[in-house]
């Protein structure tokens, strides 16, 4: 039986619980041939597989993203797929392997920030996390730092206390006054109780730097 096979389309399951005991498999013997399969499939003319196989591919890599780190290409050429899902899932595989890629994907960020300023929650969501882990590096913080913030000050508040979590990974003693600034001047718009508890503890962390 074929990779392709035992995914949940295929199977004719709704949801992805198949999807995900696949990734996990996949990640568990290290499978590289599945994960070959499953990029080349990317293109199956069912939109369905694609996004099965795309979906397999990121619950891999977040167990561990070694294993499609390699198909970066792929998943950047996915950005400007007319498919939506295609383009979230995109970035997500994106994100699961920022850490690994970091130089090949900071050379495709007018790409990568170009469909974070037109694309869905989930697309910004995981462009947010893909510019934290990217500013983390000096040489990159001179471009990605201002998209971060950028994105920091103009996101719906209920996204500002995950996207503050995710900036926390980058925040050190010298850019540490603009996040303060962003949280302090956008808690009173905050609508829930939760909502300023988060942005209260991320002041917390930061002033201990």
């Amino acid at each position: 039986m074929t990779v392709i096979h035992q995914l949940s389309s295929s199977l004719g399951q709704k949801g992805n619980d198949a999807n995900i005991a696949l990734a996990n498999e996949i990640a568990k013997t290290e499978n590289g041939n599945a994960i070959k399969e499953l990029v080349e499939n990317l293109k199956n003319e069912d939109k369905k597989i694609q996004a099965d196989c795309l979906k397999t591919l990121y619950e891999t890599a977040y167990i561990k993203p070694h294993l499609i780190a390699n198909y970066y290409p792929e998943f950047l050429r996915l950005l400007s797929n007319k498919n939506n899902r295609l383009v979230w899932g995109g970035m997500i595989a994106l994100m699961t392997i920022t850490d690994l890629k970091s130089k090949e994907l900071f050379a495709s960020i007018d790409l990568i920030s170009n469909t974070v300023n037109k694309g869905s929650t989930i697309t910004i969501d995981s462009g947010v996390e893909i510019y934290a882990k990217l500013n983390k590096h000096k040489e990159y913080q001179g471009k990605v730092e201002n998209l971060l913030i950028d994105q920091l000050w103009i996101c719906p508040i209920k996204q500002l206390p995950k996207y503050m979590e995710k900036s926390l990974i980058s925040i050190t003693e010298w850019n540490k006054e603009i996040y303060i600034k962003i949280i302090n001047e956008r808690k009173p718009e905050c609508e829930k109780e939760s909502q300023l508890k988060r942005l209260d503890n991320v002041l917390k962390q930061i002033n201990k730097i």
